[in-house]
């Protein structure tokens, strides 16, 4: 089956297109979407290295802009693809957006982390040595140290605990973080060559600049 992946670069999207190539599917390309400033459907930080993580896929990728999103399931229908996969996991506003556009052109929609465990995907995360850092935060208890931590077994510890306190989503999804995914064990890594940090109040993001590197 020809798909494509809606890639942003952040470890949900990722994840879900490793399960799509894992199932079978045929991922033609990732589709990257450049969002409007402060989109409630798309990645902002980061988004301009999201090709780089396409990459630790071997995929080759489009870019469009957020404004030609939804005409673009048409001319990816009318060019034999049959499928979209994408990293939807909790937001009934993403999530029913796609399977509309999906329905509307006969496309199948693929979100294999729609509705599991928060902690079993991190746990996935780690299980397939995905690599992956914070790179944005904007929640009542997620500070400015949490900006390029790993996601790992003491992450998944801390936002645990701020869940319980602060009733955030423990993936993020709800905006109260972003990730950037930096590597997988076996298919190479991305090298962060500067990270610069942007705080106001009480959020914040990191800029970073980055290179491909081959395992």
């Amino acid at each position: 089956m020809k798909a494509v992946s809606l890639l942003s670069g952040g470890k949900d999207s990722f994840l879900s297109t490793v399960i799509a190539m894992e199932s079978g599917m045929d991922i033609e390309y990732a589709l990257i979407v450049k969002p409007e400033k402060d989109s409630p459907m798309f990645h902002v930080p980061n988004i301009g290295n999201a090709a780089l993580t396409a990459r630790l896929l071997g995929l080759k990728t489009v870019e469009i802009g957020e404004s030609k999103f939804d005409p673009y399931f048409a001319i990816m229908r009318n060019n034999g693809i049959e499928a979209i996969v994408s990293g939807a996991t909790a937001s009934d506003y993403q999530h029913s957006r796609i399977e509309r556009l999906c329905t509307l052109e006969g496309l199948l929609s693929f979100s294999p982390l729609w509705r599991l465990d928060p902690y079993l995907v991190l746990d996935e995360l780690l299980l397939r040595r995905i690599e992956t850092i914070i790179v944005s935060v904007s929640a009542e208890g997620l500070d400015e140290g949490y900006l390029g931590r790993r996601v790992d077994k003491d992450f998944i510890s801390d936002i645990f605990r701020v869940e319980k306190k602060y009733k955030v989503n423990p993936l993020g999804e709800g905006g109260e973080y972003e990730s950037f995914v930096t590597g997988m064990h076996g298919h190479g890594s991305i090298k962060i060559m500067d990270a610069r940090k942007v705080w106001s109040g009480s959020s914040g993001y990191l800029e970073l600049k980055c290179s491909f590197e081959d395992s």
